[in-house]
């Protein structure tokens, strides 16, 4: 069990009074190394000195004594030892404002404790407990497109995903209530029908389409050069026919493309169209488009039968600032607009249908065999458990037994007999994808093991791990075959796959789930600045922001790039909105490019805009939630919870002289208590206060009109000016930016917590990749042949026989 121990608030006390009050007197007439001819007695003269005084067994601090820790025994008290060095390399021990021990001293101690503690690591390995483990609502959308070809928007069908340590895959709070049941049931439903199809209907539906503001023209099937905004949408078209999209253009001229194709523009026709028929359907209900909000258009086209992307978009007269939103205050002017701003089309149909329900893309990769009308119960049973059987080895990752198939053709026979062999396909499909073997990742135990006994995964098991880690979906028919033929824990097979999965376009997983959620970015939609202090933020931009990041940090993993280019990489993607934005010449369209940058102060993730809005306040920069990001996102040393009673920002008051952010930082740094954090965060966040609250750059503060300051001080002493200081001093080091970017991806691909027991593990990988310039590949292959990845420990809760009767009910 994981012992918690404030020693962050502990040992802050106990530096803070040392340093103020002063020591052992003889500790101050010389300095402090702990090079000795005895490396243990250095560094306990070292602890002594800094940290005994207040945490020992009469004071009792935090209930923390470390004159009672042994250490000739360190490993005894690794959690505590761990947190300790955390806090030493990350200059929160002594805070600032104590008194320092030599630099020497504290890296001396700080080495030798992960030495010793990465010894006795090696002596007794631990690889954790990974709890059973849910699908997450990306992992299940991902499954069941890659099973059944089936477009489904998760979010509106499975409850929310509930966070743990900034990650949404983390299995132990992946739980599933009775409430939820329901959902999930429901969300089977929607799965089989939309693979199975609905007959032909006999009288045309009408059906609203919405989607989000698209920013790149050049993804498959997006919008065309020439425009600025607008919305991009995918729609399943039942059959073969004609359909009626009727759109809403206002006073702006606009396009619409159907897979990447124009289709239509407003400027070549004219005219209103006729009110719109009944929103309502056997494929669901809709919405009517904007209430007959004149001029609006109908276009007829023939669209066949499947997945399209349907997109509708203004010609833009600039790109660097588009005028939408102004022509949405116009009576009828703009695009027709529906929740949240988004540009609508309305889509009715089909007429006239030509293709019979049975012959769309998606019922041809489902139905394998098909049985004649007039076969007999024989012929239908023997076809669908060979369309079954397909589609629950993919679902369940692995190869199926006879009793895997008990309840999907129980459930096929009952839809047979009410409506026939499709309809019986479909209820086998909805016991498949509501099947506890579908939503769970049960890790089989061997049998005979006992409580505390470790064990090395299956093949099968490595498979999942290895596809959720790096796709965050089921593994391909390639993954699981080797699995199945006991082959991919052969290492050469094993590293190839490795390296297959990070080329594949579905290891885009690892930018927006793992890289999004690591770097906290994932909410930059629901940002919402000040419009009258930022009028030229607009939805444009904040696609703009997601993209680039995507495409950044996206660029890392696909060219197995070194991950401290992260930081410190001379190049991003830009399109023209967002050049402007930057003050960027020369770049033209929507479309984003690679762009070399000449500017350093925009390199690496720090001259990133969506990084810098989402740690700032709507109307200003916020140091120290800049500074704080840096501790805890790049650094891997999170500060630790300020006090409740911790005063507030002083905002300026009416008729007062408008303070600059570091003004106002400085009287609230004056607490000694609010210092020993602020010393440490403050300075990282200032050397960033030329970006404004949006990104933007800037050279003097809009309140108090006076020069920005971004100098400052680190906690080690090293002088910093302004962003670019801010990378160098970064990377000065970078096996710890290294080794926190690696503490998060081992958490994001075991599905846990990382505890003090993993960060051996941590600081052994970290120091493999450094021979290959932490290449991504080094860390991921590093990660892949860890103890925690490869291996699993039975606990005392965990009974081997229930868990192997659990994974195949």
């Amino acid at each position: 069990m994981t012992r918690t121990i404030p020693v962050v608030t502990a040992l802050a006390m106990a530096l803070l009074v040392s340093g103020s009050a002063g020591l052992h007197a003889a500790s101050s007439q010389q300095p402090l190394s702990s090079a000795s001819a005895d490396p243990i007695a250095g560094h306990r003269r070292l602890l002594d000195s800094y940290c005994v005084t207040c945490h020992n067994q009469r004071a009792q601090t935090a209930g923390l004594m470390f004159d009672t820790l042994d250490m000739a025994e360190v490993g005894e008290d690794a959690e505590i030892w761990e947190e300790a060095i955390r806090k030493l390399r990350a200059g929160m021990m002594p805070p600032p404002g104590a008194r320092q021990p030599e630099a020497e001293a504290v890296n001396s101690l700080v080495a030798w404790l992960e030495d010793t503690l990465d010894d006795a690591a090696r002596r007794n390995p631990d690889p954790g407990y990974v709890a059973l483990h849910r699908l997450n609502r990306t992992e299940y959308a991902n499954a069941v497109r890659d099973i059944l070809g089936v477009e489904i928007d998760a979010t509106e069908l499975l409850p929310v995903d509930d966070i743990s340590d900034g990650f949404d895959n983390i299995a132990n709070v992946l739980k599933v209530s009775p409430s939820f049941l329901d959902q999930y049931i429901m969300a089977a439903r929607a799965v089989s029908i939309g693979a199975v199809g609905r007959p032909t209907p006999s009288e045309p539906y009408s059906v609203t389409l919405r989607g989000n503001v698209e920013g790149s023209p050049y993804v498959p099937g997006g919008l065309p050069l020439g425009t600025s905004g607008g919305m991009l949408a995918e729609h399943f078209f039942p059959a073969d026919g004609e359909y009626d999209f009727r759109i809403g253009v206002g006073g702006s001229r606009a396009v619409m493309t159907l897979d990447g194709v124009a289709v239509f523009d407003s400027a070549d026709t004219d005219g209103d169209a006729p009110p719109p028929p009944p929103a309502v359907g056997p494929y669901g209900a809709g919405r009517s488009g904007r209430g007959g909000s004149p001029p609006v258009h109908v276009v007829r086209l023939n669209v066949s039968a499947g997945m399209h992307k349907v997109g509708i978009a203004p010609l833009a007269s600039s790109f660097a600032a588009s005028d939408a939103t102004l022509q949405a205050f116009v009576p009828g002017g703009g695009l027709g607009r529906g929740a949240g701003g988004a540009p609508d089309v309305q889509v009715t149909g089909p007429f006239n249908p030509t293709t019979p329900i049975q012959d769309t893309p998606l019922r041809q990769r489902l139905f394998l065999c098909r049985p004649a009308p007039d076969g007999d119960e024989a012929e239908q049973l023997a076809c669908a458990r060979d369309i079954l059987a397909r589609v629950a080895r993919r679902a369940f990752r692995r190869e199926i037994e006879e009793r895997d198939l008990v309840a999907p053709l129980a459930f096929f026979r009952d839809g047979r007999t009410r409506a026939g062999f499709d309809l019986g396909i479909q209820y086998g499909l909805m016991a498949v994808f509501s099947s506890p073997k579908f939503l769970y990742r049960a890790e089989l135990v061997p049998p005979d093991l006992s409580p505390g006994d470790m064990y090395p995964l299956g093949d099968i098991e490595l498979a999942s791990r290895l596809s959720f880690f790096l796709w965050s979906r089921n593994p391909d028919d390639e993954l699981l075959d080797l699995a199945v033929a006991g082959r991919l824990s052969d290492p050469d097979v094993l590293d190839r796959q490795v390296r297959r999965m990070l080329a594949d376009p579905r290891s885009s997983a690892l930018v927006t789930n793992f890289g999004f959620q690591w770097l906290n970015v994932g909410g930059i939609a629901d940002i919402d600045p000040d419009p009258v202090l930022f009028p030229n933020y607009n939805e444009s931009l904040q696609s703009a922001f997601v993209t680039e990041l995507e495409m950044f940090i996206g660029s890392i993993v696909r060219e197995d790039r070194s991950v401290v280019e992260l930081l410190d990489a001379d190049y991003t993607f830009l399109n023209e909105r967002l050049a402007s934005h930057y003050g960027i010449a020369d770049i033209r369209g929507d479309g984003f490019r690679r762009v070399d940058l000449t500017d350093s102060n925009r390199w690496g993730l720090l001259g990133k805009g969506g990084i810098l809005m989402v740690t700032s306040y709507p109307n200003r920069t916020a140091p120290v939630l800049r500074g704080a990001w840096i501790l805890e996102r790049l650094l891997g040393t999170p500060p630790p919870v300020p006090p409740p009673d911790v005063e507030a920002f002083p905002e300026t008051q009416e008729g007062e002289q408008p303070l600059t952010v570091r003004e106002s930082l400085v009287v609230h740094r004056a607490n000694p208590s609010c210092n020993s954090c602020h010393g440490v965060m403050d300075p990282l966040g200032f050397a960033l206060e030329n970006f404004d609250a949006i990104g933007g750059w800037r050279t003097m503060d809009r309140y108090a009109r006076t020069g920005i300051d971004a100098s400052g001080r680190l906690v080690d002493g090293t002088p910093v000016n302004g962003p670019s200081d801010l990378r160098r001093a970064l990377t000065a080091e970078p096996e710890r930016f290294v080794q926190a970017m690696t503490e998060k991806l081992l958490m994001y691909a075991l599905g846990r917590a990382v505890e003090y027991y993993d960060m051996p593990v941590v600081r052994q990988i970290v120091r493999s990749a450094a021979s290959d310039d932490y290449r991504m590949s080094s860390i991921v292959m590093g990660i892949v042949d860890s103890a925690p990845f490869r291996m699993k420990q039975v606990t005392a809760v965990e009974d081997p026989a229930e868990v192997a009767e659990a994974a195949t009910r």
